[in-house]
């Protein structure tokens, strides 16, 4: 017994492999007909490039904040940034920072006291079309190393923004720190480094020797102002154009190093015992001086002293007998005892 087997002409199996491959270019092109419709958040602003094989890769267009949906081309690049206010937080707390552990700015006075410097640094992106333009030219085309280790573009999230600001922007923030805080003496921003530093008669100053904390203060908003006139034209000259705008920076607190803040608390810890025995002579010197003027006035009224006597006898005392036949009964008359 035979068994037939059906044979296809090599022309069927063309066909069908010309289907399949109409069928997957109709699917690419229905996936990239797709994929080329796009929109914007309102924290958001979208800069186009061309894509695709055999296309160049220059900006098509750029799409504000909260727009419609739009068509932005088969195979188009979508690089989206912040357009909101953005900010940059420098600060000992491990779980605020931009940078992951602590993360404080350390530069020295002018008297040589390395100083930690807390702030936050605020700012928005130029949304000028073509400004966003150059920003995306000039570091859209750049990986940043974030947090994680990983290399990310500037558009990859929160991940490549920050490692954007991290290594662009904060060594500007910490070149002006490091000019303005470099003008002032330690003293002059903290008031407690002067009970550690020698004076110009080479003795350690007392508590009421620091100064009020008002000049402390002035001393810091002065910092603050000089840091924001300078910070955004020193960002332009760095970034090459006015890519950051609305820039503030707002110090929230200057700290001692560890060492020095150590010596400025047993510092305070001496001087609060110092005050403490200060304080028990002055009082020993008042209760001495009112024993003698109260001594003197009994010498000059000697009934006064019997009377004081009597007004400090505790109410439980019924008799009081300070001798030599005398004795008191509260409610009673005084007697002398026969004999």
């Amino acid at each position: 017994m035979k068994l037939s087997v059906s044979r296809r002409s090599p022309r069927f199996y063309a066909l069908i492999a010309s289907a399949l491959a109409g069928l997957i270019v109709v699917l690419s092109l229905f996936s990239s007909f797709v994929d080329g419709w796009d929109r914007t958040d309102a924290g958001e602003i979208a800069v186009v490039r061309h894509g695709g094989w055999f296309g160049d890769r220059n900006i098509r267009a750029v799409i504000d904040p909260s727009s419609s949906l739009r068509w932005t081309g088969m195979w188009s690049i979508i690089h989206k940034y912040p357009a909101q206010q953005r900010f940059y937080t420098i600060t000992s707390d491990s779980h605020r920072g931009d940078r992951p552990g602590v993360d404080v700015v350390e530069t020295p006075s002018s008297d040589g006291v390395q100083m930690g410097i807390e702030g936050t640094f605020y700012f928005s992106l130029n949304l000028d079309h073509k400004v966003i333009s150059d920003f995306d030219n000039k570091f859209g085309t750049r990986s940043f190393l974030g947090a994680d280790g990983k290399a990310h573009r500037a558009y990859d999230g929160d991940q490549g923004w920050s490692g954007f600001l991290d290594q662009i922007i904060r060594p500007v923030i910490d070149n002006d720190l490091r000019e303005q805080i470099g003008d002032f003496r330690c003293a002059d921003l903290v008031s407690s480094c002067a009970l550690v530093q020698n004076n110009p008669n080479g003795q350690n100053q007392a508590p009421g020797s620091t100064g009020p904390a008002g000049a402390n203060n002035s001393n810091i908003a002065k910092i603050q102002d000089a840091i924001n006139q300078s910070l955004e034209a020193d960002l332009k000259n760095t970034l090459g154009d006015d890519f950051l705008v609305n820039v503030r920076f707002s110090l929230v607190r200057i700290t001692l190093p560890a060492s020095v803040q150590d010596a400025v608390n047993k510092a305070q810890a001496a001087y609060a015992q110092v005050s403490e025995a200060q304080a028990r002579v002055a009082q020993a010197q008042a209760d001495a001086a009112a024993n003698a003027a109260r001594q003197k006035g009994y010498e000059a009224c000697p009934a006064c002293a019997q009377i004081d006597i009597m007004k400090a006898i505790p109410p439980n005392v019924t008799t009081f007998a300070p001798g030599a036949g005398f004795a008191v009964t509260p409610g009673a008359p005084t007697t002398k005892p026969a004999g």
